[in-house]
């Protein structure tokens, strides 16, 4: 982790010393204890592999039968074509944090924002204040499960927290897949990462010579400036962190900073930000999720930068939430905060993180991670109205460390989430709301990628 990361970086695997309120005791599970709400399962955990197992679990992409697990130590691909079964095929070690990854028929695209000595995977860390240190973009070619191989690094201003794929248009889709890479933080000690920095990287990949993948534009999302005064802010907009492209509707939602804005991405290479907002009760918008029909999007609020105690009395509902827009002519209108309210311990970080919705037709359900307050199932159909409906955590670390679940996400008729120490759960919900899901199927889901339902295909 670079110095400029050091705030808001991962959330950090560390002991964290927090003073907020306590929560009630008859409200905290044991220590390591799996706890649930009656209509949620714990089918299984898989433990990190072993050559990765001293390092954080992150993101997490599905393909096929496949579910591969970024990790700040490179990732891992686990066969979960049945889930009760679910194992470990491989661990690509390749260092270098977050090491989010998204995938696209036979490539892996990973995301670094640690500068590092070199793009290898042999790399160490070095200063980003270093003309020599890289980070960006690495790309593998995953089609033997057992053995992906490593195809290409794409050097990025800032490196690369996160990443997006969108899909070409038209003739263009068979040929190209663009990554939208969001990074920020820039400083004037920095040679690859210079003030000011209001803008994301594209990266052009031709799928048929993926090796020939290059920065293709540099498009500023915020030509005047961002959300660079308002008080509580954790660091000043200076990039995104996250975007969530819904490609078939040339729409994108970017969570930056101190900002949470709109995009029309009709023109791949120049997105153009068509609505933009700020919320006083945000400190970083960390991510976005559309729902279905694209007319609500969810924007997390990543209080503390996932490493504070914040799901408790004293930080209150509104802050380290979701906010729930609705898109009205285009622009957002703000209906609710949704926040768990399952108070935690004052030494579990908890704070709104990644999730994806579950394809319940008709109505908005969502799985979410919440770091140490676990994985909560959630209804936000009334924007105004949003209620929890289903949960699974753990209890308080027994060492006093932080960690939690970085990523939950619905895919084919389960829930896997991916814990920073614990590795990967599976999760079974049986709930006459959510169902209907088990009846969609998709063979790819990357979640900042968004595709409707209706490309899922309808089961009958």
């Amino acid at each position: 982790m670079t110095l400029r990361r050091c705030l808001v970086g991962a959330g950090a695997a560390v002991a964290l010393a927090l003073t907020a309120l306590p929560a009630s005791a008859a409200d905290i599970p044991p220590a390591d204890t799996v706890v649930t709400s009656p209509n949620v399962s714990h089918v299984l955990n898989i433990p990190k592999p072993e050559p990765i197992a001293g390092t954080i679990n992150t993101d997490i992409a599905f393909q096929g039968g496949y579910a591969y697990v970024g990790n700040y130590g490179g990732f891992s691909i686990y066969d979960v074509r049945n889930p009760k079964q679910a194992k470990p095929v491989s661990s690509v070690v390749c260092p270098g944090g977050q090491m989010d990854v998204s995938v696209y028929g036979d490539l892996l695209f990973a995301a670094v924002d640690s500068s590092r000595s070199d793009d290898s995977c042999n790399s160490t860390g070095l200063s980003a204040s270093n003309k020599e240190a890289w980070e960006g973009v690495r790309i593998f070619d995953i089609s033997d499960k057992a053995a992906p191989r490593y195809v290409k690094a794409v050097e990025t201003n800032c490196g690369s927290h996160t990443l997006t794929l969108v899909p070409g248009k038209g003739r263009d889709r068979h040929k190209n897949i663009y990554v939208y890479v969001s990074s920020y933080s820039p400083n004037d000690n920095f040679p690859d990462c210079q003030p000011p920095h209001d803008k994301i990287s594209i990266i052009k990949v031709p799928l048929r010579d993926p090796a020939a993948a290059t920065v293709a534009a540099t498009p500023v999302v915020f030509p005047d400036g961002g959300n660079e005064t308002q008080p509580g802010l954790l660091v000043p907009t200076s990039g995104c962190h996250d975007i969530t492209a819904y490609a078939e509707k040339d729409i994108a939602a970017g969570a930056c900073m101190g900002d949470g804005v709109l995009f029309d991405i009709s023109d791949r290479l120049n997105p153009k930000v068509t609505a933009q907002i700020t919320d006083p009760n945000f400190a970083f918008w960390h991510s976005a999720t559309f729902s279905n029909d694209a007319r609500k999007v969810v924007f997390t609020d990543e209080l503390g930068g996932g490493g504070a105690a914040t799901c408790n009395e004293a930080t209150g509902p509104n802050r380290g939430a979701d906010a729930i827009y609705d898109i009205v002519r285009g622009q957002l209108v703000f209906k609710s905060y949704f926040k768990i309210s399952r108070h935690q311990a004052d030494s579990e970080n908890c704070v709104a993180h990644n999730g994806s919705l579950i394809p319940v037709k008709g109505k908005d359900i969502m799985v979410q991670a919440w770091y140490m307050g676990g994985v909560s199932v959630w209804d936000f159909t009334d924007s105004a109205n949003p209620r929890e409906i289903g949960y699974f955590e753990r209890g308080p670390r027994a060492n006093g460390q932080g960690g939690g679940v970085w990523s939950a996400y619905y895919y084919n008729g389960h829930i896997y989430a991916a814990d920073f120490h614990e590795g990967l759960d599976v999760i079974k919900v049986d709930d006459p709301l959510v169902n209907g899901a088990a009846r969609v199927r998709t063979d790819r889901l990357n979640v900042q990628t968004q595709e409707s339902y209706r490309g899922w295909g309808w089961g009958h």
